[in-house]
């Protein structure tokens, strides 16, 4: 699918996904690739899994780290979660009626460790060729669920609040999870419906202002109708990407996905990387009064991301 690029800026200027509509949902076909690149020799993927994030909106990626960087995640990331409550920064969010860190935004700000994770070629270097384009950080974070007591995230795509609330144009942005615990079928894994990225979703009800002092600790508005997310279940099925440490999950923007709460003695805990195209930097939010912080969303530091070959090192 080539698209001309008078064509997105006519798209980008007439909103090619108007949603948080007043009165009503609204289901219409997706206007993106899915997969920007054309397959080589030379990309990072396989065929088969180039095919794979094509058709599901999402791809699985195991053994890409050594024992000894993933000691080094792991040790980094329990460091950044034990930050003493009254000296904790704005961009951690705990969980609802708990002073438990829920997620840790701007990670790769908090640790040059993850921001050096972040520009490796095994994460940038695979979502430059998911986008056909030069990447930059759009958000980072690190998600938390503890044993026993971490709370759901409910279904949704992100790209609806990105397009909402941050203004990205097109769905032309990828996450890659990197999971720092054993994620099994148990605990609160990542659950998506594969080939959900082909229909977008308009949310229904407008968005509050500051919806998103609300929305990180339960998300209300932005979300799908149950009904909805019940035919898309019934026909597309539901998946768990489960795996043990070390592994990435690269997931499309516009993918819906969701976890459940955790009431295992198991924590589960995953860094997560929002890689956004360069030519679709935000504008004005499509659906909200203004932008969210920075913090959430970046709009300041777009700098291109040059990926790295190379072994994570402490230091």
């Amino acid at each position: 699918m080539n698209i001309s690029h008078d064509t997105l800026q006519h798209f980008d200027a007439v909103d090619a996904y108007p949603t948080r509509l007043p009165d009503r949902e609204q289901i219409t076909p997706r206007r993106d690739p899915v997969l920007w690149s054309d397959w080589s020799e030379a990309a990072p993927i396989s065929r088969d899994e180039a095919e794979h994030y094509r058709e599901n909106g999402y791809l699985v990626r195991r053994d890409m780290f050594s024992p000894d960087e993933l000691e080094l995640l792991v040790d980094t990331a329990k460091h950044l979660r034990d930050t003493d409550a009254d000296k904790r920064p704005a961009d951690f969010v705990t969980e609802p009626n708990s002073d438990d860190v829920r997620t840790v935004f701007r990670l790769d700000e908090h640790s040059p460790l993850f921001a050096r994770l972040a520009a490796d070629t095994r994460l940038a270097g695979v979502a430059e060729f998911l986008l056909n384009d030069r990447v930059y950080l759009h958000q980072s974070r690190l998600n938390y669920k503890p044993g026993f007591k971490g709370k759901e995230f409910y279904w949704h795509s992100d790209f609806e609040t990105w397009h909402a609330e941050d203004g990205l144009p097109r769905m032309r942005a990828v996450s890659a999870s990197v999971l720092l615990t054993d994620n099994s079928s148990t605990n609160g894994p990542l659950m998506l419906i594969p080939g959900s990225q082909g229909e977008f979703i308009a949310c229904l009800g407008e968005t509050p202002d500051d919806n998103h002092e609300s929305s990180l600790k339960a998300q209300e508005v932005g979300v799908p109708q149950p009904d909805t997310i019940t035919r898309f279940a019934q026909h597309f099925g539901l998946d768990t990407a489960t795996g043990p440490t070390g592994t990435v999950v690269f997931f499309d923007c516009n993918t819906l996905h969701g976890s459940n709460g955790n009431i295992t003695p198991d924590p589960r805990s995953n860094a997560f990387f929002v890689f956004n195209a360069v030519t679709n930097r935000p504008v004005s939010p499509f659906a909200a009064s203004k932008p969210r912080p920075q913090w959430l969303a970046n709009r300041e530091l777009i700098q291109p991301i040059d990926p790295i070959e190379g072994r994570l090192t402490r230091g």
